[in-house]
């Protein structure tokens, strides 16, 4: 199924808009090559409010947030993930609001830290987040108006929740699902089996409409969601293609497989050609000396 990316977004800085009933956007002007127009926070709510994901620490972020929530009460305020895109304003809004911060628990990478590795993510991971409720998968909060499902989607973060307001087919899918790209998984915060399996399990639900953390909404989410695996697959594929003709190094593969792909980004590609590489090793299908690794040599076993 072939995998159609929308990057029509108008970001809207300093504005709130109304994306769904009782549902506000606003983006906060920290665009970047991972971030497109920025973090995307929104309200929930019409009388006593939620916010999910306030985004990074930015004073007219706050601003633009306090003037949208114009003096109502703020009961919960949501984190989707730990990056620093999309938690560290959490504090400051809680300290403002009073609100409870609930999220699935602080930054942890997918797996532990192997000897001698130093973890290139740490300057994206927001270390001082701690949620004062930890969120279990399926757990509804109850608002004014409103409630929240919490669907926990590891695999972009070892701790990323997605948020489903019930009875209305939305769902806030964070970085896990956006329309403009596909998300980053990166070792050793994400893992690409638990982000397949995220994959599935959203793709079982009837959600109608996504929210993402960045750009637009994803509109026909299941069709969507079937692209996006094709898409990881297909990577899988073309890894063990590479692999199978004699590229042994993870920065060949990335020349090869992204070579029509911004060079500024080959990091992040590399990372992510790991994390498939992780789930082969694991799935018998690659062989490596060891644990893999980003300057590993790698082999076929079949």
């Amino acid at each position: 199924m072939a995998l159609e990316f929308d990057i029509r977004f108008d970001p809207a800085y300093g504005h709130a808009v109304t994306v769904a009933p009782d549902v506000l956007r606003i983006t906060a002007n920290n665009p970047s090559l991972f971030t497109f127009h920025g973090t995307n926070s929104y309200i929930v709510g019409r009388e006593t409010l939620a916010v999910v994901d306030p985004g990074p620490d930015d004073d007219t972020h706050l601003q633009t947030l306090l003037a949208a929530i114009g003096g109502r009460p703020v009961s919960h305020v949501f984190v989707s993930h730990t990056h620093r895109d999309h938690s560290p304003l959490t504090a400051r809004l809680k300290q403002r609001t009073g609100a409870t911060v609930l999220a699935e628990g602080p930054h942890r990478p997918a797996r532990p830290l192997r000897i001698g590795e130093v973890n290139p993510l740490d300057a994206s991971a927001d270390l001082d987040f701690v949620p004062d409720v930890a969120l279990a998968d399926g757990s509804l909060t109850h608002g004014d108006g409103w409630t929240i499902r919490t669907v926990l989607t590891p695999g972009h973060a070892a701790n990323h929740a997605a948020f489903a307001l019930e009875g209305t087919g939305v769902l806030f899918s964070a970085d896990h699902v956006m329309a403009w790209a596909t998300s980053i998984v990166a070792p050793p915060d994400g893992a690409m089996a638990d982000y397949m399996k995220s994959l599935d399990k959203l793709i079982e639900r009837d959600d109608r409409l996504l929210f993402p953390g960045h750009g637009g909404p994803v509109t026909a989410p299941r069709k969507f969601m079937r692209g996006l695996k094709t898409h990881r697959k297909m990577r899988e594929r073309a890894i063990l293609e590479r692999i199978r003709n004699g590229d042994r190094t993870i920065k060949d593969m990335v020349a090869a497989i992204y070579r029509d792909t911004d060079p500024r980004l080959h990091g992040a590609a590399g990372l992510s050609v790991l994390a498939h590489l992780e789930d082969l090793v694991v799935r018998g299908l690659v062989a490596t000396e060891g644990d893999p690794a980003i300057d590993g040599l790698f082999t076929p076993t079949r």
